[in-house]
């Protein structure tokens, strides 16, 4: 078995060989590197990596050892992202509204972990990001629902950051799908006519004249209690906060 010992004695790289299911073997590098001794036992910590060609595996080791030196290294995260979507979902959202922690869970649930989760979170890179996108955006996904599952990712892939798991967010070098605006065409005084005798009677017929004539959108609407309207002055107060 081939070994060498890398630069001031820090780390080493060496061949393995081992056999794979099908019986024939495969051969592969691995750089074994110190982190020093652990102040409990006294006993030296040591990690390794592997690469499949030992010029990969001397660069890797390079690295490590330079970020070692540079005060800059951080151990290898073992954590799927499907794992830490689910403790993000769980530990990190607790401030946020009932219905954002809804929301954020079904896009984690039916986009992001069946695509990525079983991926390592250190592992994550932006192309495989970007592919995801891509791919959302060819099955017929609109570009507000591929922005709407960013900005989840997004979120989390930060907190990861923010918690030392990962050194950047992959998803920042990643391009969206541009957003185009539909243009609102309003209707004429013949479909208005037509739209309030079909909403007559129906449970909802003030807040659909309300939202006709007001101009306020969905949300403004349905957050309207009485202490907003005010029917001897014939006005309507929205309170943005």
């Amino acid at each position: 078995m081939a070994k060498r010992r890398a630069a001031a004695g820090t780390g080493s790289i060496r061949k393995k060989t081992r056999p794979n299911p099908s019986g024939k073997t495969y051969t592969y590098w691995e750089a074994r590197y110190s982190l020093g001794f652990d102040p409990v036992t006294g006993k030296q910590v040591q990690k390794s990596i592997t690469a499949p060609t030992q010029k990969a595996a001397a660069q890797k080791l390079r690295s490590i050892l330079a970020s070692i030196d540079t005060g800059t290294y951080r151990e290898p995260c073992e954590m799927t992202l499907g794992s830490w979507m689910d403790s993000w979902l769980k530990e990190y959202l607790a401030h946020t509204k009932p219905l954002t922690q809804k929301t954020y869970a079904a896009q984690v649930k039916k986009h992001i972990k069946p695509a990525l989760g079983g991926i390592q979170l250190d592992k994550l890179d932006p192309h495989t990001i970007q592919r995801f996108y891509n791919g959302l955006t060819a099955s017929g996904r609109s570009p507000k629902t591929v922005k709407n599952i960013n900005g989840v990712l997004h979120r989390a892939l930060q907190q990861a950051v923010s918690n030392g798991y990962i050194r950047i967010n992959p998803t920042d070098a990643c391009v969206l799908p541009r957003v185009e605006r539909k243009q609102i065409k309003p209707m004429d005084e013949y479909q208005i006519t037509a739209f309030l005798k079909a909403i007559r009677g129906h449970p909802f017929e003030y807040l659909f004249v309300v939202s006709l004539f007001t101009g306020m959108r969905e949300s403004e609407a349905l957050g309207l209690t009485w202490d907003c309207v005010n029917l001897c002055c014939s006005t309507i107060l929205i309170n943005k906060q």
